[in-house]
């Protein structure tokens, strides 16, 4: 092959195929989810064949799609999905959904017929080009290969695939879908030839293929002085964090804040503050969904300044207060610019870097002998002192009756540091909210809260486990949400994942629905709500060869958590009554609030 006006290969699409792949990997992608299929032969061998691709094989599209959701939730780098045409890409759909409500990086390949078989009853054949409408942020539907082809062509290949990785990598993370009309045939018709012509292609891609680079959206020198302003005039402030603060400089500079301004840290579970060494030395809080419930008015005046972070937080009660309070300000601060405020109350957002602004906010603000400098240190000692009180009462309720919420507490403190720990949606993401006490122990939380759904959480967790560098990763997840995806279970086996345990808690149905006030209508709410199944989960366990564990009470399960963590996976169910449950929860939150 050689770069003169027109190219020549045996199979065109094998060569756009492995030259797509090529420009991939050289914009830095390391992984890919495929699912089987004809029409996507030559990405599917293009990807087998690239050295520095790991490849996750799943049977399974819809799995697939939140496999890949999770590992780019893990890594925050892109990461594929190929599948063939027709289908086969629909059941993609819920995870884009996420992916784009999450800001998470994803690559969508779907492959597709011809367009003269579009719209003409073939086989296999559906409107596949921008099919994910408004849930990508970019979608391109590729020319189909022949083999009279120009450079300018080929240089297109190259390049969309570059910025395809960078766009879904950009300073707004999400889903792009790139759809492949190919012709038959699909494969190499010489295979000895295809690796010569992958060697070249390798070549070209570095030549064709633009290199991206991404810098940050530093704080303005008027906006450092703002905020400064506004710490010094306010005294009353608090933080809020919630799901999806940024990683890597953010959690010790927003802690470096807080102890400069002596506002309190209102950490989300899924924000990546509440679980981490900077709780030991600032004041960050995470009883709120307790001690604001049922509309509970604190024993501080309220703030006059409110600076949040991140998504809209995960407790119902936190968001409650927070819309019918009446600060003088509230900054919403987001370095990605995506807006995050149900409640349409913010009066300031500004898009920056929100560890570089916390930094350099801080160094403005004088320290003269400890935390809080700023702000008034006997209102904030009041939210302490909640707080205090709050885990009195929890940790003197748990150890009373043995339910769901003692359960995941139990298991939360025998984790190991850097566990991964992904959160099943329904109960369990609202019982780590409401009862998980901050710790000092870094814990690495994750959940799919863009949407809120229960379809793929399991597939979530073994893409978090994908990306754990032996890390172990632990799946907390409701009866429903498992059944939602027990075809995810597969990857066990299929990809080899082998540092994942299974925490389910078993109420034999839909157990939150016992919060909502449609519970006092039977005969109808146990049967269209509820929805007890009986299934007995030892069976699917046994059908993807995991061990299983079932546990009925304290004592068995203390005698698991005290033989020490398992090594291998395996799925713990753990059995509970869900009506129970939630009458024990309200005791708890009862008397929490009694005693305030």
């Amino acid at each position: 092959m050689n770069n003169q006006n027109s190219q020549r290969t045996e199979n065109p699409t094998i060569t756009w195929a492995s030259l797509f792949v090529s420009a991939l990997a050289q914009a830095g992608l390391d992984a890919v989810c495929i699912c089987p299929g004809s029409r996507s032969t030559p990405l599917t061998l293009a990807f087998e064949a690239h050295p520095e691709i790991e490849v996750f094989l799943h049977l399974d599209e819809r799995s697939a799609g939140f496999f890949a959701l999770g590992r780019a939730l893990a890594t925050d780098k892109p990461v594929a999905l190929v599948c063939t045409s027709g289908t086969a890409a629909a059941n993609f759909y819920p995870a884009v959904i996420e992916a784009k409500m999450s800001q998470v990086p994803l690559l969508v390949l779907t492959t597709d017929r011809p367009p003269e078989l579009r719209h003409s009853g073939a086989n296999q054949t559906i409107d596949q080009v921008k099919m994910f409408g408004d849930h990508v942020l970019w979608a391109v539907d590729m020319d189909v290969p022949t083999e009279d082809v120009s450079s300018v062509s080929l240089r297109n290949v190259a390049q969309t695939a570059a910025r395809t990785y960078h766009t879904a990598a950009g300073l707004v993370k999400g889903p792009v879908q790139v759809n492949f009309p190919f012709r038959k045939p699909l494969e190499p018709v010489d295979s000895e030839q295809w690796v010569v012509n992958r060697g070249q292609l390798s070549v070209f891609s570095e030549q064709w293929a633009a290199q991206f680079t991404q810098g940050k959206l530093l704080p303005t020198e008027k906006q450092v002085a703002q905020l400064t302003e506004m710490v010094q005039q306010q005294p009353h402030g608090l933080i809020v964090c919630g799901p999806r603060c940024p990683e890597g400089i953010f959690p010790e500079a927003v802690a470096a804040f807080s102890q400069a301004t002596g506002y309190p840290i209102f950490a989300d579970p899924l924000s990546g503050l509440r679980f981490g060494p900077w709780v030991e030395n600032t004041a960050v809080i995470g009883g709120y969904e307790s001690f604001l419930a049922q509309k509970h008015e604190p024993s501080w005046e309220e703030p006059q300044l409110i600076i949040r972070f991140g998504q809209v937080p995960t407790s119902k009660w936190l968001n409650d207060y927070l819309d019918r309070i009446n600060p003088a300000v509230r900054l919403h601060v987001r370095g990605n610019g995506v807006w995050a405020d149900d409640s349409h109350r913010t009066t300031a957002f500004w898009q920056v870097d929100e560890g570089s602004l916390c930094q350099a906010t801080s160094e403005r603000i004088p320290v003269s002998g400890g935390p809080p400098m700023v702000g008034d240190e006997s209102w904030a000692t009041k939210i302490l002192e909640t707080e205090r009180s709050t885990w009195e009462t929890v940790q003197t309720g748990m150890a009373e009756e043995f339910f769901d919420v003692a359960a995941v507490l139990a298991i939360l403190e025998a984790l190991p540091e850097h566990t991964h720990v992904v959160m099943g949606n329904s109960l369990p993401i609202r019982h780590l909210d409401q009862f998980g006490q901050p710790t000092a122990k870094r814990l690495h939380i994750f959940g799919n809260r863009g949407a809120s759904g229960i379809d793929g959480n399991t597939s979530t967790a073994l893409g978090v486990a994908s990306a754990a560098d032996g890390q172990h990763t632990v799946l907390i997840t409701g009866d429903v949400t498992f059944y939602h995806d027990l075809n995810g279970l597969m990857a066990f086996r299929q990809n080899k994942i082998d540092n994942v345990i299974i925490i389910l808690l078993n109420n034999d149905g839909g157990g939150i629905f016992n919060r909502l006030p449609v519970a006092a209508v039977e005969p109808p709410f146990t049967r269209l709500f509820i929805t007890p199944h009986g299934l007995d989960f030892a069976h699917a366990a046994a059908l993807y060869g995991l061990p299983h564990q079932r546990i009925h009470d304290q004592q068995e399960l203390q005698t698991i958590l005290a033989a020490g963590w398992p090594t291998e996976p395996r799925l713990i169910e753990i059995m509970t009554n869900g009506k129970q449950d939630e009458v024990r929860r309200r005791e708890i939150v009862k008397k929490i609030i009694g005693n305030l």
